[in-house]
Formats: C-alpha cells, structure tokens, sequence
C-alpha cells in the first residue's frame, strides 16, 4: 500500500488539541443583540409536555435513539489487528495516543486533555499498555471492566502509573523497555500535546518518534460497515431536521432563532446536533458572520452543520429562500444555485477507487471556473471537500496537491461553493463515501432554491 500523502495542517485546524469547529464558535459566540429574541423562542418552546407550542413539522419528528447500534468489542479488536499491520508494513514499532478521536476509536475510552500525561500505547508486537497518574488507575480500571466490555486487549493491557513527582516520560520509555522495545520508531499521534510529545521525544536516546498519522488514517479512513451505518443514520436524522427547520421558519425569524429550531429537532430525534444559519450578504462568508441576522423573503438562507450518532457525524449544508423563490429578481442566486449544483455533481461523478483525491477538487473546480466563477478560488474559496467519521474534518481532504488514492470506504464531504462578497454565497454539501462503481452520497441533492428538499 501506498504511503498516504500528508499535507501540511491548515492553520485553521489547529491538529495539536481537540478541534472546536466552525459552528460552535458561532454558536457559543453570538452576539447580545441575537440573544435576547432567540431566549425568548427557547421559553417558549421548551418543555416536551408543551408540544403544542413546536411547530407542528418539528413535534411531528421523533427519536431514532434506538436505531443506532454502537461499534462492537469485536470491531476495536479488528481496528488493533489492522493498525499492527500497518505499523509493520510502515516499520513503527508502536504508537501513542494520549486523548482524543482516535483514542475512542481504538478504546472506546473517552478521555478529557489535561496538563497530566495519559497515553495508551500499541507495541507492532504484544500487548497495548496505558500509563496514567495514580489517582486515575481506579478510573482506568473501572472502564476495563466495563460491562458491555468496550477496551479491546482489556484482559491484556498492563497499566503503568505515576505520582505527581514523578517523570512520566521516564515511564513511557519504562513501559515501551518491558514490552521489548528499546529502539526504533514510536509514532506519535497527531493531535497529542507538544508537551507530551516532546517529553517522550527525549525519554529514551535510542528511540525516535515519528508521526502515527500513517497508522491511524489507514486504520479510520476506510469505514466499515458497521461505521457506514451509523453515518447513514447521522445523514438521514440531519435531513429531517432541516427540513422540519425549514417548513417552520417564518420571515422577521432572527438566524439564531432558526437554529434554535434546528436544536428543537434534534432534540426530538433523540441526537445532539448543531447548525449555523447566515443569511443575505452574509451567506457569501463561508463560516459566517457573528453579526445578528434576520430572515426576509426572497433573500438568501444558508444552513450547515450536522449531529452526532454513536460518534459518528454528518455535515450538510443547504441553501433556500423563504417566500416567492421565482421572483426575478433571484434570477443570479438560481443561475448560481445551478452551477453549484453541476459541481457537486461532477465530483462526486470523478470519484472511484484508486482516484487522486484531488481529482474530486478539479472535477468541481472546472465547472465553477467554466461557468466565469474563477479562476481557481476566486468565487469557489475552499476545497471541495474533506474527510468525515468520528471527526466532522479528519483525513484525507479533497484538496489540489493530495496524491492519496481513494479507496472502498473512504468517507468525504461534496460542498462546493460560490460566493460573491457583498452579495451572497450559495454551497451545498452532502456526504458521501467510495464504493467499488464509484461515490455514492448518504442523502439526495437539493434539486433548487425553491425546492429545497424535494425528493427527486
């Protein structure tokens, strides 16, 4: 297998500490003057036994708890089998991982970043260890026993811990000596703490660490089937809800209030979402503005976001308009609207296995740019998309210069977009994922501004 091609982090990702992403900044950073109207919605909308006062399209959703089924033990077991494999392959003797994604998703241990070193480590050969503070072992312990059982290698996994006067570099090193390694390659994940990362950089002279990114986008990349579904069901749970959002927003609604509608759905259906909304002028910023907003007829609206199911997420975006979408004097944002539209559909036609992922890019790209909508990110300012599973951005990306062949399971983002500064922005996104005859999305296009939803 191909060593994948690993660009370098965007400054906007920062990889070194868990990710805050683009809609809970705005959603934790609103401003006062948005605050005040979208509190006075919440008190009214609150209570579940008020259903009455929903909007009749969101009460008529319901939970879909029930319908996911959570990743196996036998699942984690498999992920440890894979990862061995390909540290052999790529010559890393073992890997770290201290908090984070990747943590769940080859423990099932959801563990909070601290200034305190807490690392599980996975030797090419034997068993994983974990080393953790002393006052933590009862915690650790407590999740190895856990029944259902979620840690893999549970009955295996040795646990090193330290005293806050300790140096738990020096244990690292300790523990990496007793499972046989005294040299060779560690690799470090990529989201670890340069403090941590530094320290066990210097822990041993005849170690060397070197990034673990190899081992675990080859592990994560490819979903499985269990994975698929539970993106299937994160996808189809965020259509529902947007479209429940849309057949209850009214004209004078404030942004805010709009998504505390999209909050009120997601409740319904039992999941934890989030979503922006940025309308008008503001659509052309492709993460938004902190500025209050307010819903008008016949003026651009544009939603993303996603929700989370058993881990898993999606990441839809959809742009409409309230009231009279005909009128002529949208005739630009329906031309737009189109050719958006095209792009998305030429990059997920370039996609099948063994495709450059920035083919899916140029595939959108040249028919923005044929459209007088270049050249390159003129109009269309961000690639076209990103990967998505336990993170809502995770490698690889859909971005001019990646190399990396897609492959069967590889699950992505389509979101092209076109936006005149000033004016507004139109982008639409679906996520999708590579099978053997090529991509195939996990919810239907939008077919038009008028129809946002409109089932094909």
């Amino acid at each position: 297998m191909r060593r994948p091609f690993i660009p370098k982090p965007h400054p906007r990702y920062n990889l070194t500490k868990p990710m805050i992403n683009r809609r809970r900044f705005l959603l934790t950073s609103a401003v006062a003057a948005a605050a005040a109207p979208a509190a006075s919605l919440a008190q009214q909308q609150q209570p579940s036994t008020q259903q009455e006062k929903l909007p009749p399209a969101i009460a008529a959703l319901t939970s879909r708890h029930s319908e996911a089924v959570p990743i196996t033990l036998a699942e984690r077991e498999l992920r440890l089998d894979r990862a061995r494999a390909l540290m052999h392959q790529d010559k890393i003797d073992a890997i770290l991982i201290t908090t984070g994604t990747s943590l769940t998703y080859f423990t099932g241990l959801r563990w909070g970043q601290s200034e305190r070193l807490f690392a599980w480590v996975l030797p090419a050969t034997g068993a994983p260890f974990i080393v953790c503070p002393v006052f933590e072992e009862g915690r650790v312990r407590e999740r190895m026993e856990a029944k259902p059982a979620t840690l893999p290698s549970a009955s295996i996994t040795r646990v090193y811990t330290w005293n806050e006067d300790e140096d738990p570099y020096k244990l690292v090193a300790r523990a990496l000596k007793e499972s046989g390694l005294t040299s060779g390659k560690i690799g470090i994940e990529e989201r670890t703490q340069f403090v941590f990362a530094d320290g066990i950089a210097h822990a041993s002279p005849t170690l060397t660490t070197t990034s673990a990114t190899p081992i675990t986008l080859g592990c994560r990349g490819i979903k499985t089937a269990a994975e698929l579904a539970l993106m299937q069901l994160a996808n189809d749970i965020t259509l529902s809800v947007y479209e429940a959002a849309y057949k209850s927003a009214q004209p004078g609604m404030t942004n805010r209030q709009f998504t505390q509608l999209i909050d009120l759905a997601y409740a319904r259906c039992g999941v934890t979402g989030e979503a922006s909304c940025q309308i008008g002028e503001y659509s052309a910023l492709p993460h938004g503005s902190l500025n209050p907003q307010t819903i008008r007829e016949e003026e651009i609206i544009l939603i993303d976001d996603g929700c989370f199911v058993e881990g898993y997420q999606s990441d839809i975006s959809r742009t409409f308009v309230l009231g009279n979408a005909a009128s002529p004097k949208l005739d630009k944002q329906r031309k737009v609207f189109d050719i958006v539209r095209q792009a998305q559909s030429a990059a997920l036609a370039a996609a099948r296995p063994g495709v450059p992922c920035q083919d899916i890019d140029a595939a959108a790209r040249a028919v923005i740019t044929s459209a007088g909508y270049g050249p390159d990110y003129k109009h269309f300012t961000h690639r076209v998309g990103h990967g998505i599973g336990m993170d809502m951005h995770e490698w690889p990306y859909l971005v001019r210069g990646n190399t990396t062949p897609l492959a069967t399971g590889m699950c992505f983002s389509d979101e092209p977009g076109i936006y005149i500064a000033g004016e507004f922005g139109v982008r639409l996104e679906d996520d999708w994922h590579v099978t053997e005859d090529g991509g195939k999305m996990f919810t239907p296009q939008s077919p038009s501004l008028e129809h946002p939803f409109a089932k094909a």
